[in-house]
């Protein structure tokens, strides 16, 4: 079944489409999104797609990712709309497209889950700095007005100071020469070409350093550990834990994602750096993983990580966002850890 087929998910985005946000900056526009089918790629176009058939916003969406099958099967409802336009595309290789205008561009294609990084490192930070490029390049030529990089809260590393939760000018620890070190440091350097263009080409560009995003529209490839977790607890299978569960992470409901997404689009400064969290969802793995169990009504186990899977995990062990700048421009959660996991798990 298609998620836009369930009842719930619909009156979820439904409910998004009356955010208190400036959405006449949005009349009429044009929205260019990379990594169109991804978890918050997807949900963001769903939302865009129902408030202009709801509210008649009249802003154009055009889609880009690699794979036109599954964008067929994920957006059916949308491709003979005239508000969506969809191209496949690989953003790792120069932008052949038609002419066209955008006034936005939404970066959010990525390589963002363990066997990614482990699997294809080379793509992972290719799709982060190459790819930001092109993108870059193609928001200069087609009238874009503002550009969006999604980036993570990767970037911090590890939290090897006092302060508990990161802020927008800290800074952890990365590693940089191991493969791991691939997916956070081309983020960086993706930020840092933003920043370039900025300066340079007069680019308006705007960042999301995004904390570990959840939600209904999670892939089937999604290897990170709540994923995992939520696909056992859908199954009504029990929680594997694949290490003491110790990590300390700030988390994120996709429909907040992509609520924080418009708020920074519209509202935030240029060239500024926003990070995406709430301390309501800030939770240890184990804990987490208890919660899905108890929600499955199941148990959690433990179990050794192979080495691919162990190669992709993030080494950080504590990384908590603190999102005190992105509430300033007026955003809040309507979501926490407990009703966040709830939600996705009726939904799956």
């Amino acid at each position: 079944m298609n998620l836009l087929d369930k009842k719930q998910y619909r009156e979820e985005i439904r409910a998004l489409t009356s955010l208190p946000l400036p959405w006449e900056r949005l009349q009429d526009s044009s929205i260019l999104i990379s990594g169109a089918t991804g978890m918050i790629g997807s949900y963001l176009i769903d939302l865009l797609m129902a408030k202009n058939q709801l509210h008649g916003l009249n802003c154009r969406i055009c889609a880009i990712s690699r794979r036109e099958e599954n964008a067929r099967a994920r957006f059916a409802p949308y491709f003979d709309r005239d508000d969506f336009q969809y191209f496949s595309r690989d953003i790792n290789q120069e932008l052949a497209l038609p002419p066209l205008h955008a006034d936005y561009v939404i970066h959010g294609a990525s390589n963002t889950h363990p066997v990614a990084y482990a699997s294809d490192p080379i793509g992972t930070i290719l799709t982060n700095i190459t790819g930001t490029h092109h993108l870059l390049d193609l928001a200069g030529s087609v009238g874009c007005r503002r550009f969006v990089f999604l980036s993570s809260v990767e970037i911090y590393g590890e939290n090897n100071t006092s302060a508990l939760r990161f802020r927008e000018r800290d800074c952890g620890y990365i590693d940089c020469n191991t493969m791991r070190a691939g997916y956070p440091e081309s983020k960086r350097a993706g930020e840092a070409l933003c920043q370039a263009y900025i300066h340079q080409k007069a680019m308006d560009a705007v960042i999301l350093r995004l904390s570990r995003v959840y939600g209904p529209t999670m892939l089937s490839s999604d290897s990170k550990a709540l994923a995992q977790f939520l696909k056992k607890g859908a199954a009504k299978e029990d929680i594997v834990l694949k290490s003491e569960g110790r990590q300390y992470y700030s988390y994120t409901y996709a429909g907040d994602a992509v609520s924080a997404i418009l708020w920074v689009l519209l509202c935030g400064e240029k060239g500024g750096a926003y990070n995406v969290a709430d301390p309501a969802s800030d939770i240890t793995l184990k804990d987490l993983a208890s919660l899905i169990a108890e929600h499955a009504g199941t148990k959690v186990v433990y179990e050794i990580p192979d080495t691919s899977e162990s190669a992709g995990y993030s080494k950080a062990t504590r990384a908590l966002l603190d999102g005190t700048k992105l509430r300033r421009l007026g955003w809040e959660p309507r979501h926490t850890i407990q009703s966040g996991i709830a939600n996705t798990l009726s939904l799956l």
